[in-house]
């Protein structure tokens, strides 16, 4: 599962807004199918960009992610590296194109249903969920004591003064 982060649940929230929006969407182009429409947000590469790039490769984003190799400076590895940087793996970029993690599924509004992947609604549908799960992860993971915060010297110090926000 990919790692929470804020660029990605921001990123996931783009794409499905981008979608919503009207963004150009085609399963059969590398550069607007699921994926592509994601790397636009990410990278913020054109759908043409990303065609040319995942053209220097060989299939479907699915085999492209299982090639991908982080030491090349081909054209297609900075796409990689920027989807690993906001925390996907490539398990993360297969269950994208064919919106089928199945962790994702089951936290859809309505419950667990199995999308079309070639679906514009269902696309968006994943997306927002995704990014979702993705939030609650990185809520559940601060951990916030308010002891410390209170017996901070910072807070302390200013304890009886009162500042008002510009």
């Amino acid at each position: 599962m990919a790692k929470a982060t804020i660029q990605l649940i921001d990123a996931l929230r783009l794409t499905a807004t981008n979608l919503r929006n009207g963004a150009y969407h085609s399963w059969g182009h590398h550069g607007a199918c699921n994926c592509g429409n994601l790397v636009q947000s990410v990278t913020k590469f054109t759908k043409e960009q990303i065609l040319q790039y995942a053209h220097t490769g060989t299939g479907e984003w699915t085999e492209l992610a299982q090639e991908y190799c982080a030491t090349t400076s081909a054209p297609l590895t900075l796409v990689f590296s920027a989807l690993e940087n906001v925390g996907l793996t490539p398990t993360d970029i297969h269950h994208i194109e064919y919106l089928s993690d199945r962790k994702i599924l089951e936290q859809l509004p309505g419950g667990l249903r199995w999308l079309k992947h070639n679906k514009r609604e269902d696309a968006i549908a994943y997306f927002d969920t995704f990014a979702n799960v993705l939030e609650q992860e990185l809520l559940q993971a601060i951990d916030i004591n308010i002891d410390d915060i209170i017996s901070s010297s910072a807070f302390s110090s200013n304890k009886n003064k009162l500042v008002l926000a510009d």
